[in-house]
């Protein structure tokens, strides 16, 4: 038996666990399991290979930067942006990928429109890196908002950080593009939200957020309430799981 799962900690509310058993079952895959390991710590990492039938792992809170030491094989965009979601076990040695980056794209061009140039990046962890790449292969302009805006520059590629105490209606204004990539709002923590001046919002913006327990978190309902368009990360979690389950079965490791 085939087996892949999910690292992070906790997995009390995991998506991809119930993703792939659905997926297993409605297309008859009988030679395959999906399973959650919630590992407290990166040091028990090494431990899950000793399983010899795991070959895949999705890679959640708080490990996508920490399992980038243990890759023999980092694709080139894991290198480029120090974030890591999707291994696959290939010849005894750990091939690592970004698939965020994909189901970030794919999912969020539909609603892109003209006034979209501008960003904001909310938060500054691995998902935020992904955005980050995303946004700049789009050619949007970005902006990171952060809680410790000053320590944790060295946490994504580039420089441009502001703390939340910093945010002026103007600056909402004029980035009319806002992505949520921390976990305030999520479940069961459903009234918290990132601390942004919300009255700058209008019908010209368009806010992300890639949480998708609950479906509509505080931050998207304040945003609609002001007009915005809206989106959680459902559809990007799809997508990215799909593209995982490419990496694992193709007879060769892709190249990313």
């Amino acid at each position: 038996m085939r087996k892949f799962g999910l690292i992070g900690y906790p997995l009390s509310h995991s998506f991809s666990q119930g993703f792939f058993r659905e997926k297993f079952k409605l297309e008859n895959i009988l030679d395959a399991e999906y399973l959650n390991y919630p590992i407290p710590t990166i040091g028990d990492f090494t431990t899950l290979w000793d399983d010899r039938n795991l070959q895949g792992l999705n890679i959640t809170i708080p490990y996508k930067k920490e399992v980038i030491p243990f890759l023999q094989q980092p694709s080139s965009v894991v290198q480029k942006i120090q974030a890591c979601n999707c291994i696959r076990r290939f010849n005894n040695e750990l091939y690592g990928y970004n698939t965020d980056v994909i189901g970030f794209q794919k999912s969020l061009i539909p609603f892109l429109k003209t006034q979209h140039t501008h960003a904001l990046i909310l938060g500054t962890g691995g998902a935020a890196a992904a955005v980050e790449w995303v946004m700049q292969n789009l050619q949007i302009k970005y902006q990171f908002v952060s809680r410790n805006a000053h320590h944790n520059k060295e946490q994504v590629n580039q420089s441009n950080f502001i703390g939340y105490n910093q945010l002026t209606d103007s600056i909402i204004e004029k980035h009319t593009l806002i992505v949520n990539t921390s976990p305030l709002g999520m479940y069961p923590n459903v009234n918290e939200t990132p601390a942004i001046p919300y009255e700058a919002i209008s019908s010209q913006h368009h806010l992300f957020d890639l949480i998708y327990n609950p479906s509509e978190t505080l931050f998207l309902s304040k945003g609609k309430a002001q007009g915005a368009t809206i989106q959680n990360g459902l559809e990007m979690l799809h997508i990215q799981a799909q593209e995982s389950w490419k990496i694992w079965n193709a007879e060769t490791p892709i190249i990313q």
